[in-house]
C-alpha cells in the first residue's frame, strides 16, 4: 500500500504520483470502467478540527478490461473539478473475480499541512476515477453525498459547589468551533444550546432548557439546585457544524 498526492503534500512525505485538476463529469468520461460498492466514512460526516489530520476510511470496487493505474474515490462540487484538497492512501488490487478488484482507501485531511477554507464546510458529492496505461481515464459520478464538517467545542461551569438545596446554580460554558483558515478555534455566536442534567441515582441526561449563545459564544443561565448530579452543554450542529458535548461538571446539593 503507497500513498499518492492529491493536491497537496501527504504527512510524512510519502507520495508516489500526483492527480491535477480536471472536469468531473456527471458519468464516464473515457467509458469502459464500472465503479459499485462505494462507500466514504461508513456514510457518516467527516469531522476536521483546526490542526491535526484526520483519517477517513473510504472503500469500493472496480470492473474494467482495460489496463489501469490510480484508481481512486474522491469529493467534488459543481461540475468543474472543484475538488476538496487531501492526500490518499490506495490499496493494491483484492481481486474478486477477472477484470473486477476491491479497493480500500483513506483520505487524510489536515488543515496544518495546506490550506483549507471554511466556506468548503457543507456538502460535498462523491466521484470515482481511474486512469489508463497508456493515457485516458474515466470518471464517473457515483451519486452519493457527504457532509464535510468544522469541528466544534463546548466548556461548561457550574457553581457554587456545593450548593443549598433550594438554592441557585449559575451554569456557563462557551460553544467555539474549528477556523481552518486561522487553524484556531474561534467563538460560534448564536448558537442554540441544551443544558442537561443527570442525577447522581441516574443513568442518563435530560434537556432542562435551551439557551443562545451571545456574540462571544458564551452561554450563562441559572437553575434551581433540587438534586446533587452533573450539568453538561449540549450542541446539536448543521450542516457545516458538527455536534459537540461538554464535559459533565459535579455540583453536590445540600
Amino acid at each position: 500500500m503507497g500513498k499518492r498526492l492529491w493536491r497537496a503534500v501527504v504527512a510524512g512525505g510519502a507520495a508516489a504520483a500526483f492527480t491535477g485538476v480536471a472536469t468531473i463529469p456527471a458519468g464516464a468520461a473515457e467509458g469502459g470502467v464500472s465503479f459499485t460498492r462505494v462507500h466514504v466514512n461508513g456514510g457518516k460526516p467527516i469531522v476536521i478540527g483546526a490542526s491535526k489530520e484526520v483519517a477517513v476510511p473510504s472503500s469500493f470496487r472496480m470492473a474494467t478490461t482495460h489496463k489501469w493505474k490510480w484508481p481512486a474515490v474522491f469529493l467534488y462540487r459543481g461540475d468543474t473539478g472543484d475538488r476538496l484538497w487531501h492526500a490518499i492512501e490506495t490499496s493494491d488490487c483484492t481481486k474478486v473475480s477477472p477484470g473486477v478488484c476491491d479497493f480500500n482507501e483513506t483520505m487524510y485531511f489536515d488543515p496544518s499541512v495546506w490550506d483549507m477554507h471554511n466556506s468548503e464546510a457543507g456538502a460535498w458529492k462523491v466521484a470515482a476515477e481511474v486512469s489508463f496505461q497508456g493515457g485516458g481515464g474515466d470518471t464517473d459520478d457515483e451519486d452519493l453525498t457527504v457532509y464535510v464538517k468544522r469541528s466544534s467545542r463546548l466548556t461548561v461551569n457550574a457553581s457554587p459547589e456545593p450548593v443549598s438545596k433550594g438554592g441557585t446554580i449559575t451554569v456557563t460554558g462557551k460553544v467555539t468551533r474549528a477556523n481552518w483558515e486561522t487553524k484556531k478555534y474561534a467563538s460560534y455566536e448564536g448558537r442554540l444550546v441544551s443544558l442537561q442534567f443527570k442525577p447522581s441515582d441516574a443513568t442518563s441526561y435530560s434537556t432542562v432548557k435551551k439557551v443562545y449563545a451571545n456574540s462571544s459564544g458564551d452561554l450563562r443561565t441559572t437553575v434551581k439546585a433540587s438534586k446533587t448530579g452533573t450539568w453538561r452543554w449540549v450542541y446539536y450542529g448543521n450542516t457545516s457544524t458538527a455536534p459537540s458535548t461538554s464535559p459533565g461538571d459535579h455540583v453536590a446539593v445540600k
